[in-house]
């Protein structure tokens, strides 16, 4: 039995239902692309990866880790170009696990405009990121500095007490809290 060949209508309607198909799935691709910035966003911020710290209410209750200390090391940047300096009061600091603590940031614009800067931060070892949490930064807001202008500017934080009970964690001696200073464009919102 011999097989007719597919009449021109069938074609075009299956040429029609794949070039709808492609254009889907481009679609769809695309979105995907301009959500995958703020889905990974949420997604560090829910389980501290790469080294993103997470975010309490000031009345969180912790429970102290009494003779368990780490010692949290503060580094400091600014993007090349931004008239900035931006360093923190003390290098370094020793904490108890648990406990909530202060650190200092200085910044001071060094040029004759307001300048606007937003800050990104990171944890290292990033698998610390999970349990290092601020209460308070800076880094939540955008910054606003006039010509010369300097200002002190605090990070409340704690070290979670799990920390003492994460296998990848046991080694774990030292914290470091990194920052770097952007500028944001007038009108712009950072991202």
């Amino acid at each position: 039995m011999a097989t007719l060949p597919p009449s021109p209508f069938d074609r075009d309607r299956r040429n029609r239902r794949t070039v709808l198909t492609m254009a889907g799935v481009g679609l769809s691709m695309l979105a995907l692309g301009f959500a995958s910035v703020p889905l990974y966003r949420i997604f560090c911020e829910q389980t501290g990866f790469g080294g993103t710290t997470m975010r309490a209410d000031a009345n969180v209750q912790v429970q102290e880790a009494a003779g368990h200390t780490m010692s949290i090391r503060f580094d400091s940047n600014v993007q090349p170009g931004m008239p900035w300096q931006f360093y923190p009061e003390h290098r370094t600091d020793t904490v108890t696990v648990g406990r909530k603590d202060m650190a200092i940031f200085i910044a001071k614009n060094m040029s004759d405009k307001p300048v606007t800067g937003t800050a990104s931060f990171n944890v290292t070892p990033s698998q610390a990121g999970a349990y290092f949490t601020k209460i308070q930064c800076f880094c939540f807001t955008e910054q606003t500095l006039q010509p010369g202008q300097e200002v002190r500017m605090p990070v409340l934080y704690f070290v979670d007490p799990k920390i003492l009970d994460d296998a990848d964690n046991k080694d774990t001696q030292q914290i470091t809290l990194s920052y770097t200073f952007y500028p944001v464009e007038p009108g712009k919102k950072a991202s």
